[in-house]
């Protein structure tokens, strides 16, 4: 009786059929290198159905510029997968967005042109009850009053603007919007 070690036995098994890579899954490692990081975020690889590679596509303009270079594509594919292609189709139809593109970019506050900081820090963070707009109203015009104090004007409408936003545009947010 010979004693096989442990690794000679795994290289049998993965070559047998059953336990190589299905052709879809390597499609998928390769469609990246195959039609460029670009077109790879437009595009996804859905099934092989009858030798036919399925892809979404996120718009109609990626189905119909993927479809003029199908011819390249296949020879590319064929040449790396075991099962060659028939042909490719390409459609809008079940394309949904990759869950990396949902994620929320994160913005710091402290880079935007319009942040002023804590501008009074020693102040409660407790809300007051108001009893009317008018009030609410009072309560407010205090607030930005005490926040435009020490602020630079404007040189266009004089209004209290974050130094920031002078620094980028050389007018307040407002007269900027104005000039597009």
């Amino acid at each position: 009786m010979s004693l096989k070690s442990v690794n000679d036995i795994l290289d049998v098994l993965k070559q047998q059929a059953k336990w190589q890579q299905h052709p879809f899954q390597r499609l998928l490692e390769l469609w990246p290198d195959i039609v460029g990081t670009v077109a790879a975020k437009h595009t996804r690889p859905l099934s092989i159905q009858r030798d036919v590679l399925q892809v979404a596509t996120s718009s109609a303009a990626w189905a119909q510029n993927m479809t003029f270079g199908r011819t390249t594509l296949l020879l590319k594919l064929n040449q790396k997968l075991s099962a060659p292609l028939v042909d490719i189709r390409f459609s809008t139809k079940d394309w949904q967005p990759r869950p990396d593109y949902l994620q929320p970019q994160t913005v710091i506050p402290q880079e935007h042109p319009s942040y002023l900081g804590n501008i009074n820090p020693s102040q409660s963070q407790v809300k007051p009850t108001i009893q009317s707009a008018n009030t609410a109203f009072e309560i407010w015009a205090k607030k930005m009053q005490a926040r435009s104090q020490g602020l630079p004007l404007c040189p266009q409408c004089q209004a209290p603007t974050p130094p920031g936003e002078l620094q980028r545009w050389q007018v307040c947010c407002v007269c900027a919007n104005k000039q597009f």
